[in-house]
């Protein structure tokens, strides 16, 4: 058993290197889990050999250890990984024209579908509102794209 003594001695002497083995081993594990659960564990290793490199008592470390490594629980790991789990709205094909303004190349209406000029490209357009006329020249919101047709209704215009 004078291994044990030998070894709890060394451990005494060495417990910044514990800390550091330990949060190596978090910090590899994370790297297969990819969690953010491990790495947080290993952040609060690494003050933990902070503390020990410092010389504070063992049970000192084990509690800023334990501390650090709930708060980065509780306050960094939920908004870090919202950010890498989110990413940006792709819209693409016609989704990415509804909520852009158009100019009115010809007269549409109900009974006459007309042209507009969207995003550099003509197209074809009918009213929202199946009671107006949209004149040439007029701004229009695109509310939807229904096919190839772009369903368009006027700007006010303030006279």
């Amino acid at each position: 058993m004078d291994w044990l003594k030998d070894f709890a001695e060394w451990l005494g002497d060495n417990a910044w290197a514990s800390w550091l083995g330990i949060g190596g081993l978090l910090t590899i594990g994370e790297l297969f889990s990819l969690d953010l659960v491990l790495i947080m564990l290993a952040a609060g290793a690494g003050i933990g050999m902070v503390v020990a490199l410092l010389g504070g008592p063992l049970w000192l470390q084990v509690v800023l250890a334990a501390v650090t490594s709930l708060a980065a629980l509780a306050l960094l790991r939920p908004g870090i990984r919202k950010r890498l789990h989110s990413g940006p709205d792709l819209q693409i094909g016609h989704d990415r024209l509804v909520g852009r303004q158009a100019t009115a190349l010809s007269s549409i209406s109900a009974l006459h579908p007309g042209l507009v000029k969207l995003a550099g490209e003509e197209w074809s357009a009918q009213p929202y509102d199946e009671t107006i006329v949209i004149e040439p020249g007029q701004i229009v919101d695109v509310l939807e794209i229904r096919g190839a047709t772009a369903i368009v209704h006027p700007l006010p215009q303030i006279e």
